[in-house]
């Protein structure tokens, strides 16, 4: 089942994709695909809707970010070893995790905007996870049984924010518009996390080209890890790091300036399509 939410920022209306490719209006059945709609009953009722049955949404209608609500928006870096190398840095021997402000979700196709006074913005496809049961202390075998499916993360990044103005790397990763999700939130049963393609380009140049097979840390150690830390709630989003290709290993580096077009894509999630503005 591939969910959506549609409409205008901060209005969006949840959705569901039919056999055809086409939105479906879900707002009489549940109020926004976040918190409790993402647990394992409420996925179960939304499956044995026919999706026939529900009205068509107009064609031209902006898809938002998938998940609503978001309460935790957790980060893991350096979480393929290929990508660890080309950023100068040795892989971690436990995950290395990091805050992405919620308020920096945007819609899939939504601009993403360079910050003031940035001079370093990159580009990361990564691979999400969002958690449909609240988890806490979750054993690596149960851990899946507590996430509602996946979706793309471009984690949009800032790297002189990020590592040289000191402190934590969040500071480089919660900035507007850096966390684009979607457009589909697919759920577990459609999506094996194991091996999937993961692919963006910038200008019509593929940049990244690789796969959620050489992740260091797999889906289910990382939300079982996590969950030894904090509670996960449903509608959590947990984005699992990125393959490399990112600007800032690029010899020279290369970063991104307005009127860029990035496509980013994962196999069985769809596509994000972004352009580049000054914030």
């Amino acid at each position: 089942m591939k969910l959506v939410r549609y409409g205008k920022p901060g209005a969006e209306k949840p959705g569901l994709i039919d056999a055809d490719g086409r939105v479906r209006d879900l707002s009489a059945v549940v109020s926004d695909i976040a918190g409790e709609a993402l647990g394992r009953e409420s996925l179960r009722h939304l499956k044995a809707i026919d999706p026939a049955s529900l009205p068509l949404v107009p064609e031209g209608e902006r898809i938002g970010a998938c998940v609503g609500r978001i309460g935790n928006f957790i980060a893991v870096g350096l979480n393929y070893a290929d990508h660890a190398a080309e950023s100068g840095m040795a892989v971690p021997p436990e995950p290395v995790l990091f805050n992405k402000a919620p308020s920096c979700v945007v819609g899939p196709d939504d601009t993403v905007l360079i910050p003031r006074g940035s001079e370093k913005t990159d580009w990361e496809v990564e691979l999400a996870v969002v958690i449909g049961e609240r988890a806490s202390y979750v054993s690596e075998a149960d851990a899946l049984d507590y996430v509602a499916g996946y979706c793309i993360c471009n984690d949009i990044s800032e790297r002189a924010f990020q590592t040289e103005r000191s402190g934590q790397w969040m500071k480089g990763k919660g900035c507007p518009t850096f966390g684009p999700l979607g457009p589909w939130l697919v759920t577990t049963d459609e999506i094996d996390p194991a091996d999937l393609a993961m692919k963006l380009s910038v200008n019509g140049e593929f940049v990244q080209d690789g796969s959620s097979s050489t992740m260091v840390f797999k889906v289910p150690f990382l939300v079982h890890y996590i969950s030894q830390f904090m509670i996960l709630e449903p509608g959590d989003v947990i984005t699992t790091g990125t393959p490399p290709g990112v600007g800032m290993g690029m010899k020279p580096p290369r970063y991104l300036k307005a009127g860029d077009r990035m496509e980013v894509s994962i196999a069985g999630l769809g596509v994000q399509r972004q352009t580049v503005a000054q914030g």
